[in-house]
């Protein structure tokens, strides 16, 4: 049984930063459950509102299905309600509805819908693909508008009105209008979450248009740093959040954007710096060079 109800997930969520863990591997690239647990009790122990297992920063999409429900059994088990686990649905429609259900299933307190895999689509068959995942379970659903599902306003209004789980909306995209106009029409009705790559750099200007909280990956190896900049932002301390962003976030973008992936490859980099080391990302995903984890190396010692 989940421990918190949909509502009462989105109130939780809203409160306060979000941790997305890495997924540990082994040098054999296997799940590493006992590096995850260890990684797991080390970030619960810092006061955030919520873990997202097997998300995007957990390299979900690298996961089997078996691997996914694993995963999230692991997280469900070591956090033991200390704060509420949410567990991923990916791909199509219907392996979204049977990972939903396996959510459930293994205690998990809510679903993030990521974008179905590879085809384009309308969105009145966007709807119907989250109706038919809102359908599957009676957890709280946050839909991740991103890529090949970007929700508009009035999709956002229609599902709102249609299911009542749907309780939260991830944006992955940064459009401003799109967004002053889906707060517009369904104003608290949901929780909004900032969901670009390394969300510090947008959490500022994004709080205006609703959104509380964002998923910060870099919790992930600098949590007290993390929850230190989102303290700043949501006391909306513009002087502390650009000095944040200019000792640190910048030049850690530099390093991010010098190769396609290296979004997630840099997280685990990360934990590798700090002594916490996590494995290597799965393929096609790279790991950092020799001296890109150096160049970041020095760049954490210097915020530490």
């Amino acid at each position: 049984m989940p421990s918190y109800s949909p509502q009462e997930l989105a109130t939780r969520l809203k409160s306060g930063l979000l941790s997305f863990p890495v997924t540990h591997f082994t040098a054999g690239l296997e799940f590493d459950e006992a590096g995850y647990r260890d990684h797991l009790s080390w970030l619960s122990g810092y006061p955030v509102a919520g873990l997202f297992a097997a998300g995007g920063t957990g390299e979900g999409f690298s996961l089997t299905a078996a691997e996914i429900d694993r995963v999230v059994r692991v997280a469900v088990d070591e956090v033991n309600g200390r704060l509420p686990v949410v567990a991923p649905a990916t791909g199509g429609t219907a392996n979204a509805v049977a990972q939903a259900r396996a959510a459930e299933a293994a205690g998990a307190d809510g679903v993030l819908l990521m974008p179905p895999y590879l085809t384009e689509a309308g969105q009145e068959g966007l709807i119907e693909h989250v109706s038919a995942v809102c359908a599957a379970t009676g957890l709280g659903v946050v839909v991740y508008s991103r890529a090949n599902a970007v929700l508009n306003d009035r999709s956002v209004a229609a599902l709102a009105e249609r299911n009542e789980t749907l309780v939260g909306f991830k944006d992955g995209v940064g459009d401003i209008e799109n967004l002053t106009r889906i707060y517009a029409a369904v104003g608290d009705r949901l929780a909004y979450i900032g969901g670009l790559p390394t969300a510090e750099t947008f959490a500022l200007p994004l709080l205006q248009l609703g959104m509380s909280t964002y998923s910060s990956a870099i919790f992930n190896f600098v949590p007290q740093y993390a929850l230190d900049f989102y303290a700043d932002v949501r006391a909306q301390d513009r002087e502390a959040v650009y000095r944040r962003i200019r000792e640190f976030v910048i030049p850690y973008l530099d390093i991010r954007d010098r190769m396609k992936g290296y979004a997630v490859s840099i997280i685990k980099a990360g934990l590798t710096a700090v002594g916490r080391p996590a494995g290597p990302v799965r393929p096609p995903l790279q790991n950092l060079k020799d001296g890109e984890l150096a160049e970041l190396t020095a760049l954490i010692n210097k915020i530490s």
